[in-house]
Parts: structure tokens; C-alpha cells; sequence
């Protein structure tokens, strides 16, 4: 996936990279939690291409800089981040990514590219599901929409089949 798309649209990936790293840092100063360089690097590794990847992949990337060698290292950093708030967990692919709208509230969406594995995040998709909650009486606490098709490129390359 080229560097400078973010799901399926453009974007200056450099800016969003120090952003997102910097509301990270500021986060974390202001309720006193530990953004070590593990977990920063865990961050910053799943910005580098936006791309879903598995904890394994995340720990093979840091035991190659010397960052760790062991499970719990990987996870560990990756539980804190989805804690909070910085990165989501896609449970179709078992994979983590990174989130693209940090500090705001809200329940993700997926959509997930069948073919390539290309992710990308919909901050407002569940916006159906919320109106038929409250209509219903019943109080939603927490949800994750996981869809799966084709991104744009995959379509253009006739990936359908």
C-alpha cells in the first residue's frame, strides 16, 4: 500500500504520523500513563503503512531492533494502546491497527479489503445501529462493525473474482 493512503483515500501520511504521535504523548502526560519506547515504537510501527498486522508481526519488527523477543513484549504495548484509544483491534483478521481518529469517542467501523487487506476506519458508520438501540430501550455499551469487500484499487485491478 503506498505510504500516503489512508484507507482508501490520500493523505499527508508524514503530518498524520507526528500527529497521531504527538496527541499519543500528550495523552499519556496528561493522565499520568507510560508512553515507553516500546510502546511508541509498537505505535509507530503499525502508522508506518496503516496496514492491519498480527502481534507477531509486531513482535518480529521489534526483536529485529532489539526492542524484545517475547510475546508478552508485543502484547503487552498492544494492550495499552487499545486501551487508550490509540489503536483497535480487528477481530476478523486478528490484527491490530492504528487508530486514524485518536481522542475522539467513538466506535469504529471497518471495512476490509477481501483482497489486499487494506483497512480502513469509519468513524461514523454505526449511526443506524445507534438509532435502532435507543427505538428498541436497549443501551448500547460497545460496538465494532467489521465489513468485508473490495477496496477501490482491487476493484480497479478486477480483483472481484
Amino acid at each position: 500500500m503506498p505510504s500516503d493512503t489512508l484507507g482508501f483515500t490520500n493523505h499527508d501520511h508524514t503530518s498524520c504520523v507526528s500527529s497521531a504521535l504527538e496527541s499519543a504523548e500528550r495523552h499519556c502526560a496528561e493522565n499520568k500513563a507510560q508512553f515507553t519506547p516500546v510502546r511508541r515504537r509498537v505505535l509507530e510501527i503499525l502508522l508506518e503503512s496503516h496496514a492491519a498486522m498480527g502481534a507477531y508481526d509486531v513482535l518480529a519488527r521489534l526483536d529485529a531492533e532489539g526492542l524484545g523477543s517475547k510475546p508478552p513484549v508485543a502484547y503487552r504495548a498492544l494492550g495499552f494502546l487499545v486501551e487508550q484509544g490509540f489503536v483497535h483491534r480487528i477481530e476478523r483478521l486478528n490484527a491490530f491497527i492504528a487508530c486514524t481518529h485518536p481522542g475522539a469517542s467513538h466506535d469504529p467501523a471497518f471495512m476490509i479489503c477481501r483482497a489486499c487487506g487494506l483497512v480502513a476506519e469509519a468513524q461514523s458508520a454505526n449511526v443506524a445501529l445507534q438509532q435502532a438501540a435507543q427505538q428498541s430501550g436497549f443501551l448500547l455499551e460497545q460496538t465494532v462493525i467489521e465489513a468485508e469487500g473490495l477496496c477501490p484499487g482491487c476493484q480497479e485491478q478486477g480483483a472481484a473474482s
